[in-house]
Order: structure tokens, then sequence, then C-alpha cells
């Protein structure tokens, strides 16, 4: 028998015997050592190389508003996952299958990346859709450190714009090969050889068109696939049925043309491919697409797919692409860092046959207690499990199914796929996770196990975002990904004392499933404050709140994160000296401040000079620590100051009256003396905002963004459209989303992303200080 026809009972019942073969006498006296059987695991291994051989791992990310919810709509309808399409916004009272929240499908935007699988000509497709604006960046953030592949979906209108260059930005930090869908082909303007362009341009993309639209706009009908040579049409009410036909005799040239670009593009980045270009020889279909593949794979070449999901045409052909030339897990190289190693990098197989190794990269409060989404790397995990969370230290059983009764007696645990039989019996304490489960949007499918390459979902598990789980045979942590800092905050109480611990509990569980959103508490005014990455961000948090937990809440005024930096260095010699009968408080510190050098990945940084005895050793870290709170609330504004450094070069103690408090006091009293000499500056956070609106506009929209104190960088004609980019503080742009409808008689439109924080003008500084003065004095009085 086939080891890849063998049903699962069958392997599981060759593995126990082959295993009992080598292994008799220590199952039975309760040795406690771990067997595996030799020859059948390479024969498993091969059965495993090729299920991993039919799986993708793939995102779908784009700017907001290009259509990446209504192509997943259209994926899951073609691959039978769902039965009926359903539009964006619920305007039939039903709405997209992955905006599955009610605010997502009021508002039309998605909110939460959303996890799903399908089937397309035998390979297992795993999707995440992630959201387009870019308050919810942290969503893309986490799907595309997890995925092997994406497809970065452009609208043939609006073509290269602010999110795309963010989305795309992120998918090069985590080394994911793409391939880019130009959709929206059907709409007026449609232009995708201009949006190709663009990509070259804006996002130094080497890529080339595998596809050329028969028709645009309304006379869009079809494709013509420049790989196999052949047109496809869409037919059916839905385009579920795609009709192969020749190319039409009207397009001969213009195939010819850009196939032969096609071949050029991917010439320059393969070498196979540029031998055979050079020789003049023909080019067949299958070598054409085993160069795009290998060219994709390497992350050297994006193939561009074109299309129009909302009115079905060019999805299967886009599948197909997914399936040709984006890589499967074990085509993907990921790392670990070995704990037990000082952190050595570690190259994962990427198999189900090595130890596991799974990473949490996403958390969600479902009905049923906490859900863990975990992308595993390497390994199996199945009900029955133990596994043990690196991070932490806890080790977690994944609830058992059916096991054979006899090997439970003899605490034996079974694991028929990677052929081990492990006799370790542990009276260690464990949690029991009741479901191993895969998602459909919202909905769930209970499974038996998961091997690596796929992406699962479990529940109870106490964990937090970035944790790593393994078998407890290796101890290795995946690295984080990246979190940007958010940049507006809001005071927030409930309505209603009797709503307090519904409130806490909302800001709870919120700020454990986004890591951009945090709650703090103001020292001086007791309100508690949330920050976020903009107005929408946290708008929709509130709006949660008050459907999801019954809290009505009460918010302050937006409030920009301003920061603080030093300009100068500047010394101190500071002597904190108290005394009031028995023990008193003696501690002295000298050195200086000043600023981090330009570019500096820490915003803060101590450094001990202190040659000798000076200052005892033990009270060096309270003298840190002082420094440090000192730090979170500068003088000028009270906001926390960055990019500095402080070095003690000297101190005194004394034998008696020195301790930590009186140390920490002093770094505290000293930072307080040399911060006002040291110049310091306030930061704010500016945006980049790229609007678009009718030319008529043009004079009205820059007219406005000068006044608000901004920098047009940048200044593009698309269509009889005008695209004005800029750099504008944060704290301008309050409520701009009103003033520009107003301006445009509704017709503009923009985006904002944080772009870095720089110093604000001395004007803007006197009057940030005076109003802080004020505010203080306001409530002291």
């Amino acid at each position: 028998m086939a080891p890849s026809a063998r049903s699962p009972a069958i392997r599981l019942l060759y593995t126990l015997s082959s295993s009992l073969k080598t292994t008799s006498s220590p199952l039975l006296t309760g040795s406690r050592r771990t067997f595996s059987a030799g020859d059948p695991a390479r024969v498993e291994a091969e059965w495993w190389k090729e299920s991993m051989e039919r799986l993708r791992n793939i995102g779908i990310s784009a700017h907001i508003d290009s259509g990446k919810t209504t192509l997943t709509e259209r994926i899951l309808y073609y691959t039978g996952r769902i039965h009926e399409i359903h539009e964006v916004r619920g305007r039939d009272g039903v709405g997209a299958k992955m905006d599955s929240m009610d605010l997502e499908r009021e508002k039309g935007i998605t909110i939460q990346s959303a996890a799903t699988y399908c089937s397309w000509k035998d390979y297992q497709v795993n999707i995440i859709d992630t959201p387009g604006h870019v308050d919810f960046t942290i969503e893309v953030e986490r799907a595309l450190r997890v995925l092997d592949g994406a497809i970065l979906v452009l609208c043939s209108v609006g073509g290269v714009q602010s999110q795309s260059i963010t989305v795309d930005r992120q998918m090069r930090r985590y080394d994911v090969p793409r391939v880019a869908f130009i959709n929206k082909l059907d709409r007026m303007g449609a232009d995708p050889w201009k949006v190709l362009s663009q990509a070259r341009l804006k996002l130094r993309h080497h890529n080339a068109a595998v596809q050329v639209p028969i028709g645009l706009e309304d006379d869009f009908q079809g494709l013509v696939d420049l790989v196999q040579l052949k047109a496809y049409y869409f037919h059916g009410s839905s385009g579920e049925k795609v009709v192969t036909e020749e190319i039409p005799t009207n397009m001969e040239a213009l195939v010819a043309e850009k196939r032969r670009e096609l071949i050029e593009m991917v010439s320059e980045v393969d070498d196979k491919l540029a031998e055979a270009f050079l020789n003049d020889e023909p080019i067949s279909s299958a070598s054409l697409e085993e160069a795009i593949r290998r060219a994709t794979v390497a992350q050297k070449f994006i193939p561009v797919f074109m299309g129009s999901a909302f009115k079905n045409k060019g999805v299967q052909p886009l599948l197909d692409g997914v399936l040709s030339y984006l890589p499967c897990p074990i085509e993907v190289a990921n790392y670990a860092l070995d704990q037990n190693k000082n952190e050595e990098k570690v190259t994962l197989s990427g198999t189900p046959v090595g130890p596991l190794v799974a990473l949490a990269f996403k958390l969600e409060e479902g009905r049923f207690g906490q859900l863990t989404y975990l992308r595993i790397y390497e390994g199996v995990i199945r009900k029955g499990d133990f596994i043990i969370n690196v991070n932490t230290g806890k080790k977690i059983k994944i609830l058992s199914w059916r096991k054979p009764k006899r090997l439970i007696r003899l605490g034996a645990c079974l694991s028929y796929r990677s052929i081990n039989i492990s006799c370790e019996v542990t009276d260690e304490y464990f949690q029991e996770v009741p479901r191993l489960v895969r998602m459909h949007s919202n909905e769930m499918e209970d499974i038996q196990e998961a091997h690596a390459g796929q992406i699962v979902a479990v529940f109870g598990v106490d964990c937090a975002s970035g944790d790593t789980f393994t078998d407890g045979s290796v101890k290795y942590t995946m690295t984080s990904m990246n979190v940007p800092e958010p940049v507006m905050s809001l005071a927030i109480s409930p309505v209603s004392k009797d709503s307090g611990g519904q409130f806490s509990k909302a800001l709870n569980r919120f700020q454990k499933e986004d890591p951009t959103f945090r709650v703090g508490l103001d020292a001086e005014s007791g309100q508690t404050i949330i920050s976020g990455m903009g107005e929408l961000h946290l708008d929709i948090y509130v709006e949660r709140m008050r459907r999801e937990y019954k809290v009505d809440a009460t918010v302050g005024r937006p409030r920009v994160n301003f920061r603080e930096t030093v300009t100068q260095r500047a010394d101190f010699d500071y002597l904190h000296k108290k005394q009031s009968g028995g023990q008193g408080q003696y501690g002295r510190v000298c050195g200086y401040i000043e600023p981090l050098p330009e570019g500096s990945s820490i915003k803060f940084e101590f450094e001990n000079m202190i040659v000798g005895q000076a200052i005892p050793s033990n009270f060096i870290p309270a003298i840190e620590k002082g420094f440090r709170e000192a730090a979170n609330s500068g003088s000028l504004i009270g906001h926390p100051v960055e990019n500095i450094r402080v070095v003690l070069t000297d101190g005194a103690a004394h034998t008696v009256d020195s301790s930590e408090l009186a140390f920490k006091l002093a770094a505290i009293y000293a930072f307080r003396q040399c911060y006002t000499a040291a110049k310091p500056v306030i930061l704010e956070p500016v945006m980049l905002v790229e609007l678009k609106s009718p030319t008529e506009f043009q004079g009205t929209v820059t007219g406005d963004i000068n006044k608000r104190k901004g920098l047009i960088v940048g200044n593009d004609q698309e269509g009889d459209d005008s695209v004005v980019t800029a750099h504008v503080p944060l704290n301008n742009m309050f409520g701009y989303s009103t003033s520009l409808r107003s301006m445009t008689q509704g017709k503009g439109e923009f985006t904002m992303e944080y772009k870095e924080h720089s110093p604000v003008s001395q004007e803007v500084q006197m009057q940030l200080v005076n109003n802080y003065k004020a505010d203080k004095a306001a409530e002291n009085s």
C-alpha cells in the first residue's frame, strides 16, 4: 500500500507495531526514555512532503477600498467554501463573509484581520483578509509575519496609494513573496498600464503583466494569459464558468509585445531563462511558468494579474497564479532563536517531522474564552499533546481525543505522525484546552491535529501575542513582529459608576487583542487615557465598548502624543541629603545628559562611567531607575523625554545613610536640575497625508494645508483629479474630514499615516508650554 493512501488508523497501527518491535521492555517497565522507529519515518516524511507542497498560506492586503474583501468573497465562492456572494457594507442584510463584525458591515471597512481556508484544484489555501485603513496597520503587520505569500491588490483607477506603499514596505520587512492584482478594470478611468508603471516607480517593483485585459471599463470582457497564450472569458450569473478560447485577432500584436516584455523582465533575474532568451530559443509556456515561479519565490520578480472582483472576472486565473507562483511552506526560510545557545539563529525545516514550533500571532476574546491563533512552523500539534509556552515556561495540555485505553494506563503518548512513543509521565501543572480549531471568518471547525505550515486556533491558552510554543524538546523562540507606537490619546470614563467593572473588562480585553491600543492612568488628573493609531481606531473601540459590553463612555478631546527631547549636553551634580532623626538619606550623583545620535534605535540610554567605588555598585540600578522615571515626564509639557543619553561619571555615598531610595531620588532631582540647561524641545507627530480631489479644488485644498502648517512634498495629476502629498502635524488634522468635504463639495478624500516625530516651531512650543502651565494652575486652584 502506498504511504499516501494509508488511512490514519492503519498508519497508527503500523507505527505502534514498528515501535514495539524495536522497544519492548522500556514501555512495560515504565522507563523515562523516548523511542522512535527509523525506516518508516522516512516513508512518512515523503507522505508529508506531498501534503506540504499542496499548501499555500496567503494574505490579501491593499489600500482602503481597493477591493480586498470583495476579492476574498469571490475566492471563497469559486472554491466552494460559501454558496452565495454577498457584498461589502451588508447592503443585502448579510454582508461579506470575512467582515463578521456588525461595525465592519455598517462602515464598509475591514477592522480585524480574518482567517479562512479553502481548496482549489487539490491544493489547500489558508487566507487572511487584512484591513486597508492605516489605523489598523497592526492587523496587516501580524498577518504578514506568519504568511508565506501575499496578494497585493491595486486599484486600476487609484493606482499606487499611500497605504499601498505602507503594505508593500511591511511585505519587504517580513520577506514575503507576492503577486499583484490590478482590480476594478470595469471602472471608468481604469488604466492597468499606468498602475504597472507606478508600481515600478513608487514601489520599486521588478514586475511585468502576466495577463492582458480584453477591453476596459464598460467594455471589459475577459483576459489573455501571456504564459499559456489563451483567452479567458467568464460566463454564468456569477462568472463561475471560465471559457478558454483563442486570442482575438486584433490583439495578437499587443499580446506578442507584452509577452516579450514579460520574458525580458524575468530573464533579468533568472539565469536559466536568460540563457534561452539570449540564444533566441523558443520559450515554452512550461519553462516560462517555472522561471516566473523561481523568480517570485526568490522575491526578485512580481507577476501582475488583472481583473474585476466585483464583476466576477479574473479571480480564477489569480487563484491558479497563487498555486503556480507563490511558495509552499517548505520553500520559505524561517528562523528561530535557540534560548539554550544564547539566542543562536536556527533554521527551521518547515516540515512536520521536526519538534513542534508554533507562534501565537493574534488573540481574540471568543464566546468560549481567549482564542489564540497559531502558525505552526515545524512539527505537529494534536489533541492529547502537551505544549510548552517558551516565554512563560507554562506547560499546557490540549484535551485528549480517543486514545487506546491500554496506552493511557501505561502512561504512553502515541504520536503516529512522527512515529514516537513517549513513556515520560509528568505531574506538572497543566491547563486543559478544550478545542483545537480551524477558522472560517467567525466560524470554527474542530480538528484532531494540525501540522507544520498550517494556521489554526486554540481556546483557553493564557498567553500574549508573540509567544512561542514547543513540545518541550527544544527551547526556541520566534522573532516578534514590529509594533508601531500610538500617536493619539483620549481621556475616557464610563457614564455610569455601576458599569466600572465592565468598563475595565472591556479595556483589558481590547489591550490584549491589539498591541497598538494602550491604556494608562494620568497620575495627576486620575483619568483613564486610551491611546491608539488615530481617530477612527479609538472611535471603533469606544463603539465596541458600547455594543459588546453595554458601557456608554464619555470621551474627552483627542490629545496628541507629544514627546520632549534635549538638544545639547548639560552637566549635573546633585546631592540629596536628608536628616530627620534615625537613619537619614544621602546620595550624590555627578555626570551629564546629552542627545542620542540621530537615527538611534533606542530612546533612552544609561551609561555608568564611574571608575572605582565612589558609589557602591549595588546602588547603580536604583540610579538608572530614577533617571528613567524622571524621563517619563519632561518639565516643558509633562510628556515623555526621548532620544536622551545619561552618563554617570562620579558621586558619593555614606556608609550608613545611603540607600537605594536616596540614590533614586538624587537621580530624579539631578535630571530636573540640568534639564532646562540641555535646551529641551517639544516633538510632535507628523503625518504623511495624501489628498485626492478634482483639479478645480486644488488651490483651495493646498491653501488649507498651508494654513495647517503642512509641507507639500508632491503634486500629481490623475485624470481629472489632483493628488497632493504633504507632511502635516497631527495636532492640526483634527476634524479635517469634515473640512475637506465642505471644501470639495463632498468629492475629496484623504488618507494619512504616521511619519515621524519632529520639533515644533518656537511659537508653537511657547503656546503648548503656556497651555500646560495654565492647566496645572487650574488643577491646583
